[in-house]
């Protein structure tokens, strides 16, 4: 029974020892896949060059991270990279399987691995993995299993073991090995010696990794036996406690923080070791890493630890000055308020009151104690009040009091308190409630309820009390109201009173001022005006900002919520400095911000999920010079590119300056350029920002972007220089980075072609020249002929004047002849006009001879015999004289017209008599009614007669019929 009972106390013991040795706060783990970074599932080993880029040895390669980018370089024999090294030649050394030597850029700044092989004798080319390498001043040292390898002025030197080299490290600036029989050896002036026997070593000693810890010591893990101190030629056992830590576990790997060491292990994750030997922390997969089997430890530049993993990459932001508060617990309640009493901190959630021991340490993100209880349900506020902590929740206002809440007031749920000044004989305390604003006495440990002020009812959740004991609440759909102990009536201020509007207005005291957080800056109350006025002091620091928050803390800076960032303004300098915690940007409870300043190194601000630790001395520090540089430049011509520069010139891991040996110079075709940069920023790559100038095509730098690639499309020829540099949240600048380069010409813009166009022109010149003289010949020839034939040509016009006054006679002999003939054919007309009269009028005493007949023979017998009568109109209907008088016209008609009806009939062979007729009537442009009595039929018959007429001529419609017997009549003339 004893010895149960000392076993359950013992049990327990190791529990709470177990509880008690969690931080409160927790870091960030950033988890990089086998997906994400491309390459092998396992690490071995880790390095960083003078830029900031991470190396990694693994399976497929070496494996390079700039913080935005990945990049894999295999081996030439592909096979996996057991380790790395920089070298004092700033090479990048890697060993793998049956494979030595190193990396260095290529011509277009690409790592290119050049293989040492060849330097090693034929019978020591073949060897096993190489497990380690360690650079000591100038010489390089691999270690395989049966061979270590010496490069040195580029020879190799090849150093085999007995039994097998097991380990490869350093020890006081001196190459240390282990060999599996002989034990501890040290290499001195050339050769091996024995620096500690096996025999004098554990059973089973095995060791993987060694760490320097101070002028004359040396860390050692080993697989199985635990660690051990090495000083000087003693080797002592150095045993962990805490956490029920296993020390014959097997330890891989160790690296020196601040404090004390990390040590890595094969299957549970790193432990946190004092210097002590103390394990305060175990990080495994439960605190956030992939897998707790970790192959290789290291520390960068700014203090983030890089665990390489069995499966992946994880990097613990150690160093980081912002931390998670969010133990289970809380059960991720909303954190609304605290506050430190004593020696305790007390939480105020949206699901209870929580006290914490506040123990003797500088940063209190590294409490171990355990968070306790005091009571559940809605808690909106805790703070201390005249020696006393006070909690506002849901359901009334309490008083903690030996870790028990004893309740003030219940009737109603409060906001928060804040005491009355310059009340003799009593201590008053206003309190913010769901209905106004309720004052208490307070006298020891009673408190005496005095009731609301005035006749307000409104929601009081922010809540300020001036020099005068004037108090200020706002409402932020409503204004800011002013009450006072002796006043029945609340008076509302709002946009008619000097307030930018009125909604989003917050009430707080910032160096005994209450003062107004508004949409457009501080605004503070004027006695004297009765208005509100921006406030001189504060809008120099805040100018319009949109304010949410404000708090100061107890160095006199000024904390504040703009939207949902939280910022600080630091009075520390002599200019105040506004900083920004982007970490905690959309963490901050929306609506409900609050933000508890203890000192310089613990800031907590409330959250949706718990709170958030900010060591802001630390924060401080962290503000280092960023580094930049560009990781790649491609030349672009016809949807193909062409690298140019791969991130390195000279050296992996040396000088980033370009030299003019380097700057490319690049045909007119390729004049499209992409290039990408990055900043080595590995917790914070989201807050790096960048801008861009290219020198020789930009006007200005850019504006700050997140982007880490440029374009540049159609470039002119010219020289250019492309400058980047990466700021921070915290405004810090990198240098700047520049990379140039040189677009040539066209052929047709080269040197070579404008001497070809001088060469060109001056022969044209030349040429124009030699013209010129030859015009200048020709035109004195030319002047000289024409003087001879401008003789000529005045003897040709005596000639020719005289020939023409002979033409001239004759035209007018012709004229007159052409007249004679004109009067002729007109008389000629005329005669046809006549006779054609003339056989109208025939032809029309003809039908008034024959209609008188018609009208005799319409009298009957008695006065005249129808036979007769017959007869006369037989005789006058005959046709015959008629035609000889059609024979007698068209005879004359063809002379007067050249024969016009003889060609008509000619061309138209089926034309008839009374068609010629109607052709010859046309010509002479008889009317259709004179056509109709010459032909004894009617008008209607002359249309008719005219249309059969086009048809037997093929005359098209658009054809007059006229103009197209003139025009036949015209070609017979000629």
């Amino acid at each position: 029974m004893f010895l149960r009972t000392v076993l359950i106390l013992l049990m327990l013991a190791g529990v709470q020892v177990l509880r008690a040795q969690s931080y409160i706060g927790q870091r960030e783990t950033i988890n990089y896949s086998k997906k994400q970074y491309n390459a092998g599932t396992q690490n071995w080993k880790i390095k960083q060059d003078a830029q900031g880029r991470i190396y990694f040895a693994n399976n497929e390669g070496v494996l390079v991270f700039d913080g935005a980018n990945w990049q894999l370089y295999p081996l030439p024999n592909k096979t996996i990279v057991w380790s790395i090294e920089f070298g004092a030649d700033k090479r990048l050394y890697a060993g793998g399987q049956d494979e030595i030597g190193y990396f260095s850029p290529g011509k277009n700044g690409l790592l290119v691995f050049t293989s040492l092989k060849e330097l090693l004798p034929k019978a020591d080319r073949k060897f096993s993995d190489v497990w380690d390498i360690v650079a000591l001043g100038n010489d390089i040292f691999f270690r395989s299993r049966n061979k270590i390898f010496r490069y040195h002025d580029n020879q190799m030197t090849a150093y085999p073991s007995v039994s097998g080299w097991l380990y490869l490290g350093v020890y006081k600036n001196q190459l240390l090995a282990f060999e599996d029989r002989k034990g501890i050896m040290l290499y001195k002036d050339g050769n091996w010696q024995t620096f500690i026997e096996k025999s004098k070593l554990p059973a089973g000693f095995y060791i993987t990794s060694t760490l320097p810890i101070g002028v004359d010591s040396t860390l050692i893990t080993t697989a199985r036996n635990g660690n051990y101190i090495l000083t000087g030629r003693q080797l002592s056992y150095w045993p962990l406690n805490g956490l029920s830590i296993d020390n014959h576990q097997h330890f891989l790997s160790a690296i020196a923080l601040g404090d004390g060491y990390l040590l890595g292990t094969y299957t549970n994750g790193a432990y946190l070791v004092d210097k002590k030997g103390h394990v305060s922390e175990n990080i495994s997969k439960k605190e956030g890493l992939q897998n707790s089997n970790i192959r290789c430890l290291f520390m960068d530049t700014n203090q983030n630890i890089w665990l390489g993993l069995d499966n992946g990459i994880d990097l613990v932001t150690y160093n980081n000055a912002v931390k998670h508060i969010n133990p289970a617990i809380f059960k991720d309640g909303g954190g609304f308020s605290m506050t430190k009493y004593n020696n305790s901190l007390y939480f105020a959630l949206s699901n209870g009151i929580y006290e914490l021991p506040f123990q003797n340490i500088p940063d209190q993100s590294y409490n171990t104690g355990s968070f306790k209880l005091l009571a559940d349900g809605l808690s909106w506020q805790v703070s201390v009040v005249n020696n006393n902590v006070l909690a506002g929740r849901d359901d009334g206002i309490f008083r903690v009091s030996n870790d028990k809440l004893v309740p003030i007031a219940n009737n109603t749920g409060f906001w928060l308190f804040e005491p009355l000044l310059n009340t003799p004989g009593s201590s008053l305390i206003a309190a913010g409630n769901y209905e106004g604003v309720r004052v208490f006495d307070q006298n020891g440990g009673t408190f005496i309820d005095k009731g609301n002020i005035s006749s307000f009812n409104e929601s009081a959740r922010f809540l300020g009390i001036d020099d005068r004991n004037t108090i200020w609440t706002s409402h932020p759909y409503r204004g800011i109201y002013k009450l006072g102990l002796n006043q029945s009536k609340a008076r509302l201020y709002g946009r008619a009173e000097g307030l930018p509007s009125s909604l989003d207005n917050f009430i707080f005291k910032i160096r005994n001022r209450v003062v107004a957080a508004t949409q457009k800056g501080i605004y503070e109350y004027n006695y004297n005006t009765d208005r509100f006025e921006l406030s001189p002091e504060f809008s120099g620091i805040f100018g319009t900002k949109s304010l949410r928050y404000l708090k100061e803390d107890p160095n006199g800076n000024i904390w504040f919520v703009e939207g949902k960032s939280l910022g600080v303004v630091d009075f520390s300098a002599k200019e105040p400095e506004i900083i920004y915690f982007p970490e905690l940007t959309g963490r901050v409870l929306s609506g409900f911000e609050n933000v508890y300043p203890v000192d310089s190194q613990n800031i907590f601000v409330g959250s949706e999920n718990g709170f958030y630790h900010l060591n802001y001395a630390k924060y401080r520090q962290n503000i280092r010079p960023l580094n930049v540089y560009i990781r790649k430049v491609k030349a672009i011509a016809d949807n193909t590119d062409s690298l140019l520069f791969g991130g390195y010139f000279k050296n992996v891991n040396g000088d980033i300056v370009q030299n003019t040996a380097s700057i490319p110079s690049l045909s007119y075709l390729w004049n499209s350029i992409h290039l990408e940069y990055s900043s080595p920023v590995f917790e914070a790559q989201s807050n790096v920002t960048y801008s861009y100038f290219l020198d020789g095509f930009d006007h200005s730098w850019s504006e700050w972007t997140k982007k880490t690639e440029k374009d540049y499309t159609n470039l002119a020829a010219g020289n250019y220089t492309f400058k980047v540099k990466a700021r921070n949240h915290q405004n810090n600048e990198s240098a700047v980075y520049s990379y140039s380069f040189t677009i040539n010409p066209p052929w047709y813009q080269t040197i070579w072609a404008y001497i070809l166009y001088l060469i060109i022109i001056v022969y044209l010149l030349y040429a124009f020249y030699k013209r010129q003289e030859r015009r200048h010949i020709r035109d004195r020839e030319k002047e000289l002929q024409l003087q001879q034939e401008k003789n000529e040509e005045l003897q040709r016009e005596m000639a020719y004047q005289h020939q023409l006054e002979l033409e001239i006679s004759e035209k007018e002999l012709v004229k007159l002849r052409n007249e004679k003939l004109e009067s002729e054919i007109e008389f000629k007309n005329s005669e046809l006009a006549t006779t054609a009269m003339t056989l109208v009028q025939k032809k029309e005493f003809i039908l008034k001879v024959q209609n008188e007949l018609q009208r005799l023979q319409k009298l009957g017998k008695e006065t005249i015999d129808t036979i007769e009568i017959k007869k006369i109109l037989r005789l006058l209907s005959e046709e015959k004289k008629v035609n000889e008088e059609w024979e007698q016209f068209s005879a004359h008609f063809n002379k007067v017209h050249a024969d016009f009806l003889t060609v008509i009939k000619e061309r138209y062979p089926t034309i008839n008599q009374q068609e010629l007729k109607l052709c010859a009537y046309l010509i002479m442009n008889l009317s259709s009614k004179e056509i109709a009595q010459l032909l004894s039929i009617s008008v209607r018959g002359v249309e008719i007669s005219r249309y059969r007429l086009r048809k037997k001529l093929q005359i098209p419609t658009e054809v007059n019929l006229f103009e197209f017997l003139f025009e036949i009549q015209r070609d017979c003339l000629r």
